[in-house]
């Protein structure tokens, strides 16, 4: 296994949460949740670590059928083991401050970043809208297995599941014991209502659809929903504004899936010319960084909208990547990035542990040497 995947990583096996099912908390085909689960040792058996997995959103009946016939939509399809690496490495070496704590790879399979829930199954398709039950029973499991004498806590995800951690970060602190220290880091989950390059609100409809579809504004924050539209709520800018447990955000301000998906998707470029772009950054011409350029304004302010909190870590690198805490070349390795001369892991690391308060934002592209930039095929 070691020269298969090298040594700073290692398969965890699959557990499934079968009592769920009789909770109604399941995937979207009706299978039970499921997740990968190593215990920790020494002075970290009472403390935990969440990683929530990621895979965008399914918005309508078709596309969350659809995932139904994947790993997205169907614990039966999942892979048996997992690869722990970075946040979750066992080597003190390759990850110092968590290393030896109870470490949680919590897998996706709802297609709401864990926010659905709809009693009524589709009759037709036998479609399941329970992401926030499933959730729930997800750490219920973990409770009973010795989460409910934590010490140190912190639900962390990346992408869907980063904006799953920001979105559930208030529910995890009042789970876990009045005593405990309880943060949230959300890796890449930041993201932001902008509009594409014809000027459509793509990016905005689509969350719109995703919260309808899931029946999720009952588990958004209430404070946002009494303001905005339930779809606006799906936007950390706007949610994440209600929040109370410390967080930590770490994001590329250039994220790849945005830039793909939210700037120039598909249907906004039906004759190609982003393609080679957003496959490789090195291949945008001077326009198309400009337009990135302003994609990180945009991203930008609407970090700056969340106002001042001193309890908040900040990590915005100008990479073209997404989710960079589950990998070790990029969590932490001799030429893993850097911001203000400090890993990724170093970072959160000082903020979980109030070592240090770490709020940095990167300078524009292309200044930062250090990056880990996605070259797609």
């Amino acid at each position: 296994i070691l020269m298969l995947i090298g040594v700073d990583s290692y398969y965890v096996p699959i557990t499934y949460v079968q009592d769920a099912v009789a909770k109604g908390g399941v995937c979207l085909d009706g299978s039970p949740p499921a997740y990968h689960f190593e215990k920790g040792f020494g002075n970290g058996i009472n403390n935990w670590l969440i990683h929530m997995e990621g895979g965008a959103w399914c918005n309508n009946a078709t596309t969350c059928l659809a995932r139904t016939k994947d790993r997205l939509g169907s614990s039966k399809l999942m892979t048996k083991s997992y690869t722990f690496s970075g946040i979750l490495s066992n080597q003190a070496k390759y990850n110092p401050d968590f290393y030896n704590w109870n470490r949680i790879k919590v897998r996706y399979c709802d297609g709401s970043s864990y926010t659905g829930d709809v009693e009524a199954v589709d009759p037709v398709n036998k479609v399941y809208y329970r992401g926030a039950r499933l959730w729930r029973a997800i750490m219920d499991d973990l409770l009973a297995k010795g989460m409910n004498q934590a010490q140190n806590a912190i639900l962390a995800g990346c992408s869907a599941g980063g904006l799953g951690a920001i979105l559930q970060c208030d529910n995890f602190r009042a789970l876990l014991p009045s005593g405990a220290k309880v943060k949230c880091l959300s890796d890449a989950g930041f993201f932001i209502n902008i509009k594409d390059i014809t000027g459509a609100s793509h990016i905005q409809e689509f969350f719109a659809q995703v919260v309808n579809t899931h029946g999720s504004a009952k588990n958004l924050p209430a404070s946002c929903i009494s303001k905005y539209s339930p779809g606006l709520c799906f936007f950390p800018e706007n949610a994440a504004q209600a929040i109370q447990t410390p967080l930590f955000l770490l994001n590329a301000a250039y994220d790849s899936w945005q830039i793909k998906n939210s700037l120039a998707p598909g249907v906004a470029d039906r004759h190609g010319t982003w393609r080679d772009c957003k496959a490789d950054i090195n291949q945008c011409s001077d326009t198309q960084l400009q337009t990135m350029q302003g994609f990180r304004t945009t991203f930008l302010a609407a970090l700056s909208s969340l106002g001042n909190s001193p309890s908040r870590g900040l990590y915005i690198n100008s990479c073209y990547c997404h989710c960079q805490s589950g990998t070790q070349e990029t969590w932490l390795r001799d030429d893993s990035p850097l911001l203000d001369n400090t890993s990724i892991s170093k970072a959160v690391g000082d903020w979980y542990f109030d070592r240090n308060s770490f709020q940095k934002i990167d300078c524009p592209y292309p200044c930062d040497k250090t990056c880990h930039n996605r070259v797609f095929e």
